[in-house]
């Protein structure tokens, strides 16, 4: 049985095939002129463009609750598959805030399990294009696949617009000079040089942008690190200003409860191969917990 409705256009005609199954994904399949197609680039399979939003950024353990596919076939025609998914797990409150499915948005929804089928059929002997795909949604994918006990091929070949973008627009010192200052860095990597480009670049930003005050309480809030107590960002800030551990077993979880109730892993966090910044934040902490 099909898991989603598909509908063909072609010109100003539309042909609907309904499987007639209730909460079911619905893909599209637009046929399109040659002059359209692709433009400059050029396909010999079909690329899937897909995009993922999860309960979290943990590949290992989070799951998909939403999935967006367009698959461009080598003649221009496009199928674009969207599906809501039950992760059967609890969706975060803050992530909900983020992409906006809540949990009461999934009750009755398939689960990957149940959709993992018709999903990879549909994928088939396609390559793979997406933002930040290689490091999160591709993977997170095939992880789901594999909980699902179904076989995924991995093997593919994979756009990923992130990449490409930061490698033809690039996030260093000397680009920001360029862009900021008109001016080319001489002597990159000297310490003289980087520093005058530096301070001359803060000045330009805040020129630069009507949104940016030249006020040091404004940037040092804009440019910050305020959401985590320590550099490694090991420890983060929670709701109220509550210290939560940002890794590990205990991850999201308050650090001072964890203290109170396993002393030990405060010891090991000492012992271990942690900052030394980090374990004067949790020392502080772990003072807080004796006497909370």
């Amino acid at each position: 049985m099909r898991l989603f409705q598909v509908v063909y256009f072609k010109s100003k005609d539309v042909f609907t095939k309904t499987s007639g199954q209730t909460n079911a994904a619905k893909i599209e399949l637009t046929k399109r002129p040659n002059y359209f197609r692709l433009v400059n680039i050029k396909l010999t399979k079909p690329l899937v463009v897909f995009d993922l939003e999860t309960t979290g950024v943990q590949v290992a353990s989070d799951r998909i609750v939403e999935i967006y596919c367009i698959k461009i076939q080598p003649d221009g025609s496009e199928e674009h598959l969207h599906q809501v998914l039950n992760p059967t797990v609890p969706i975060p409150p803050v992530v909900s805030e983020i992409h906006g499915i809540w949990d009461k948005d999934v009750v009755g929804k398939p689960t990957f399990q149940e959709f993992a089928k018709e999903l990879n059929a549909l994928l088939g002997n396609c390559d793979f294009g997406g933002f930040n795909s290689n490091r999160f949604d591709f993977p997170m994918l095939a992880e789901e696949f594999y909980r699902a006990g179904v076989s995924f091929d991995t093997s593919r070949k994979f756009i990923d617009a992130q990449r490409i973008f930061h490698k033809m627009e690039p996030r260093n010192l000397g680009a920001a000079y360029q862009k900021y200052c008109g001016k080319e860095l001489v002597n990159a990597h000297s310490a003289k040089a980087d520093t005058v480009a530096t301070w001359d670049i803060i000045k330009a930003q805040v020129d630069y942008y009507d949104e940016i005050e030249g006020d040091i309480d404004f940037l040092n809030s804009f440019s910050g690190e305020s959401e985590f107590f320590d550099f490694a960002r090991r420890i983060k800030r929670g709701e109220n200003n509550v210290a939560l551990f940002n890794f590990g077993k205990y991850k999201n979880q308050k650090v001072i409860d964890v203290f109170k109730e396993n002393r030990g892993y405060y010891d090991w966090m000492m012992k271990g191969d942690f900052p030394e910044n980090t374990k004067a934040v949790i020392t502080k902490l772990a003072l807080e917990s004796r006497n909370a």
